[in-house]
């Protein structure tokens, strides 16, 4: 997982170029930063039990397994959003205030059918080629404090985040709603799924509409509720075929372990009271392993590692926290067999080699071969993480530490399109495009990259100068 309170500098020299960057360190393996406002959280973990329990959600919506993106924003607010394109964006306070899996699911599944309802449609079309930090820098006003790290910026952004106009882009309408809950519904009967979990979580929330705005919570600001709307779920889910139906076993494990790690990782302090220290099941030393870790108790955190890991040899993400752990208390060499392993076991974990590769780079041994171990991981990680700006920092960092400083520009200039930050994406790649063979892929991905930077309207180019 990110490690949200953890930022690293990286220098790459070649010749005359330096490249500098801020690279946040991942709980998992990528971004997290952490504001106010809120941060992305990228998370192996989390992502693949998110994306089983909604595969037969998504074949039965027609949008299929490869349809949708989740992604989870570090926030205690409890929030869900679709923005960008089929992008869900789970906040960690709904995921810890759900207590089932099914509840989870009838979030995810109600936000498909804003998907499939075409709700969003208008105005994502300017976000859709922008890493996941953007988007939510956009939408809540944080992108300075994502980019930057600055705490006066995310506190900004976190006053805009609960302005009118932000609740007015993200808010539904009552039909729209009803329409997206008839839609969950009838995928939870085309999937053979119990459909309560909606209905068992709106339920919760219900108080909440006899609030003032202000205090409401803004799911419930955004996604109207009304006692007529629960009776409506209720109703239609007790009239279900699959009424009493039982999700598979594997899947409440599944949720205490999530709920575990994001307790560990965002309330370590609270992990002594949630978790008795003498409760010896997976969720709960899976925790204390991780406040140990965050709260910086490096022996305890081995111990607990160690112990998971020997329970459970084939569990790759409790090699990638030991990795991680590892690398966070500068043991970094030591690291990377732990990454490796993770790696050996998921091979198909892009976040995983992410996170392997920053370690390579940074690692004392080896240098070159290090070097280009972490570039065969990178260019195979981003084949399905294309909106990773990380990755392509990571790329030009090791380009650049091998000298090569032309393809560093390039990826540069890529990681500047995902954040947004247009001219000094056109700059970096028209500099490139004038040092690359032009017989390379590197030269015509410059090409395509200036050619997408004209189709940008000149007003968002020069607005972007200040994001630089």
């Amino acid at each position: 997982m990110t490690n949200n309170f953890h930022h690293r500098i990286y220098k790459a020299l070649a010749a005359s170029v330096i490249v500098m960057a801020a690279i946040i360190i991942a709980w998992n393996s990528a971004a997290y930063a952490q504001s106010r406002g809120g941060s992305i959280i990228r998370d192996t973990e989390i992502e693949n039990i998110i994306n089983e329990w909604s595969a037969p959600i998504l074949k039965a919506s027609g949008v299929g397994s490869n349809g949708v993106n989740v992604v989870l924003v570090q926030n205690n607010a409890l929030n869900a959003f679709v923005a960008g394109g089929a992008n869900i964006f789970l906040y960690t306070g709904l995921i810890q205030r759900t207590d089932s899996p099914e509840e989870l699911l009838g979030v995810f599944a109600h936000e498909l059918g804003h998907i499939t309802g075409g709700h969003l449609i208008a105005g994502r079309a300017a976000l859709e080629r922008a890493s996941y930090e953007s988007i939510l820098g956009t939408i809540i006003g944080v992108g300075a404090a994502i980019l930057t790290g600055n705490g006066n910026a995310a506190a900004a952004g976190s006053a805009i985040g609960s302005s009118s106009g932000t609740n007015s882009f993200l808010s539904h309408s009552r039909v729209q709603e009803s329409s997206a809950d008839q839609a969950a519904l009838s995928f939870f009967d085309k999937a053979g799924l119990n459909p309560h979990g909606l209905g068992s979580f709106l339920e919760k929330l219900e108080s909440e509409e006899l609030l003032p705005a202000s205090q409401q919570s803004e799911y419930v600001r955004t996604h109207p509720l009304t006692a007529n709307r629960i009776d409506a779920l209720k109703r239609r889910s007790g009239q279900s075929p699959h009424a009493n139906s039982a999700a598979p076993a594997e899947w409440s494990a599944q949720h205490a372990r999530m709920k575990a790690k994001l307790v560990g990782f965002i309330n370590p302090g609270r992990v002594q009271w949630d978790y008795d220290a003498n409760d010896t099941a997976v969720p709960a030393r899976y925790a204390h392993a991780i406040a140990a870790y965050r709260q910086n108790r490096e022996s305890d955190a081995m111990c607990y590692i160690d112990g998971l890991i020997a329970q459970e040899p084939n569990n790759p993400y409790f090699h990638e926290l030991r990795g991680q752990m590892l690398v966070d208390f500068g043991r970094i060499d030591a690291a990377l067999p732990s990454y490796k392993r993770a790696i050996e076991i998921m091979p198909q974990a892009p976040l995983i080699r992410i996170a392997l590769a920053h370690a390579l780079i940074e690692a004392k041994s080896n240098k070159t071969a290090n070097l280009n171990a972490a570039i065969k991981h990178l260019d195979r990680a981003i084949q399905k993480e294309r909106r990773s700006s990380r990755a392509y920092r990571l790329l030009a960092t090791a380009h650049g530490r091998l000298g090569r400083e032309d393809v560093a520009k390039l990826y540069l200039a890529e990681e500047a399109v995902l954040t947004r930050r247009y001219g000094y994406a056109r700059q970096q790649a028209v500099l490139a495009k004038n040092t690359l063979p032009k017989t390379s892929k590197e030269y015509l991905r410059a090409n395509d990259i200036l050619a997408y930077l004209e189709t940008i309207p000149q007003q968002a180019i020069l607005e972007s100068a200040k994001r630089r």
